[in-house]
């Protein structure tokens, strides 16, 4: 199933720098094993934002919520999430 998901990291003012430095570089280590994997098919920064927004192929909508759980960020971003299916007019024969 894909799922195109809108992520927008909020963090605390008052984070620490060195946390905030090690859950970047711990997300974007597995961000980037996902994106291997074929889970976390495309990702896209928002313009002038602290988000993203990214598309998903996992089997369901509970291996969604618990990828996305999986995220060193997940705390602190407000996340939106639209299934997406085959549109009749697209001229493409895949989902890639």
């Amino acid at each position: 199933m894909l799922f195109h998901v809108k992520m927008t990291v909020k963090l605390p003012a008052d984070m620490d720098p060195a946390v905030a430095t090690r859950l970047k570089a711990d997300e974007k280590e597995l961000a980037q094993r996902l994106q291997r994997e074929g889970q976390w098919r495309h990702l896209w920064r928002i313009a002038g934002h602290y988000a993203n927004y990214s598309v998903f192929d996992v089997p369901s909508v509970e291996a969604l919520h618990d990828t996305l759980m999986l995220l060193p960020l997940f705390p602190y971003m407000e996340i939106e999430i639209d299934g997406l299916c085959r549109h009749p007019s697209s001229i493409h024969t895949d989902d890639r």
